[in-house]
């Protein structure tokens, strides 16, 4: 079986799949100070919940943004499922079509697993909209091809950039406000970073198509796309799981090799 990793920002997702079926999968905060021995004694009593082991595993593969954390999660691999694990991003992997941007090595692993999968799961050109810290658009060509993006503030940081700037407005949690018009300082702030979101990601994803100039899937996928979905009908489908099976399936094609 195989143990995939994907390590954000904010959250580190830890998957296990037999072939392309994924048995279980579990969430962690991101925490740069944890150990590889800390990372297991947590692992295995989730496997134990879903009666498996460490010695069930025979392959991991590791995709992070967050370089402070490759040496633990290696370690991980090493250590306790006894193998090397791949890591998107090494340059040796075959990713399919090879990105067609300036810099290629400066593309994020998540965004490459993303733009694996959704070449697999849809047909002709792609737009993957992640809400995630940051909120990414990621063009895939119609052969599967990562050909450029849009990056902009994740809804979450920028409504905490709000508390964090200005010493009157409090934490709030992202929510759908029922109006535009907010009548407290709370419903006023989750207008502004609801309904600009909506317009903001409304507004992207029509002006990438019209450059783009032919017809493209939209997907979204991240921790908010179910509570943007009902006001962006341009979104075609919402994947919460494509990054994970991204990595799944580059696992898939360079295990063959």
């Amino acid at each position: 079986m195989l143990l995939a990793i994907d390590a954000g920002n904010t959250n580190i997702v830890f998957a296990v799949y037999e072939g392309e079926n994924r048995r279980a999968q579990w969430r962690a905060v991101t925490q740069v100070s944890r150990t590889a021995d800390e990372y297991a004694v947590w692992l295995s009593q989730l496997l134990a919940l879903e009666g498996l082991t460490f010695a069930d595993l025979d392959a991991a593969i590791i995709a992070t943004v967050v370089p402070a954390v490759l040496f633990d999660l290696r370690d991980l691999c090493r250590k306790y499922v006894k193998v090397e694990p791949m890591r998107v991003g090494d340059p040796e992997l075959d990713l399919g079509a090879p990105p067609q941007v300036d810099r290629p090595e400066s593309i994020g692993a998540d965004r490459l697993c993303n733009t694996v999968a959704a070449h697999a799961s849809y047909k002709g050109a792609v737009i993957v909209v992640d809400f995630g810290t940051a909120t990414n658009f990621d063009i895939v060509s119609e052969n599967g091809a990562f050909c450029g993006s849009v990056i902009a503030p994740g809804a979450n940081l920028s409504i905490e950039a709000l508390h964090q700037a200005a010493a009157l407005l409090p934490r709030v949690a992202i929510a759908r406000a029922q109006k535009v018009i907010g009548k407290d300082t709370v419903s006023s702030m989750q207008s502004g970073v609801y309904w600009g979101y909506v317009g903001l990601i409304g507004g992207l994803i029509e002006r990438i198509k019209a450059e783009y100039g032919t017809p493209m899937t939209v997907v979204a996928t991240g921790g908010l796309s179910h509570l943007f979905r009902p006001d962006l009908p341009m979104i075609d489908h919402v994947d919460p799981d494509l990054t994970m099976r991204g990595l799944m399936l580059i696992h898939a094609r360079n295990a063959k090799r």
